[in-house]
């Protein structure tokens, strides 16, 4: 690939990056915040304001990875190697997608699933003031049936969000 192709195609992605900030700041609106009683600042809708952020860095990943997979012959480890993570992130998406949705079945209001992409490890993060000894145990079980993930990967977080 010529040096010029090179410098149109990252000219094209960084545009591409500032125009994706600029949708995530103007979809997203101005951020307020909620003072709880510990006296901490939290996001009004901490749950949406998450999804929006791993969404778009999420979609800068893609971005760097499609630009990668184009870039490359599909025959080079570099292109082999950037089609995999690709895959590889549409696998935990659709899994904490899963997961989410279980941990609301629960009864839970909200809820949002981190699954670390090389670590094993499961964050979640539920609304609710507290975390009683069931429902900790119901989430980590059903953790346990879906993902094959045990107790020492899993971080069950309370997080009070009004909704």
């Amino acid at each position: 690939m010529s040096n010029t192709k090179k410098i149109a195609l990252m000219s094209t992605l960084v545009l591409l990056l500032a125009v994706t900030a600029i949708f995530n700041f103007v979809l997203a609106g101005t951020r307020s915040t909620q003072v709880s009683g510990s006296g901490v600042q939290q996001p009004a809708d901490y749950f949406t304001t998450y999804r929006t952020e791993r969404n778009t860095t999420r979609s800068e990943e893609f971005l760097q990875l499609d630009s990668v997979i184009a870039a490359y012959a599909s025959d080079s480890a570099e292109y082999r190697e950037a089609v995999s993570e690709k895959q590889k992130m549409v696998e935990i998406m659709e899994d904490e997608l899963v997961l989410e949705t279980i941990i609301k079945s629960l009864g839970f209001s909200d809820a949002v699933v981190a699954i670390g992409s090389d670590s094993g490890n499961v964050n979640v993060f539920i609304n609710s003031d507290e975390l009683s000894e069931e429902n900790n145990y119901k989430i980590r079980y059903a953790l346990e049936q879906e993902q094959m993930v045990y107790d020492g990967n899993i971080i069950i977080i309370p997080v009070y969000a009004e909704s």
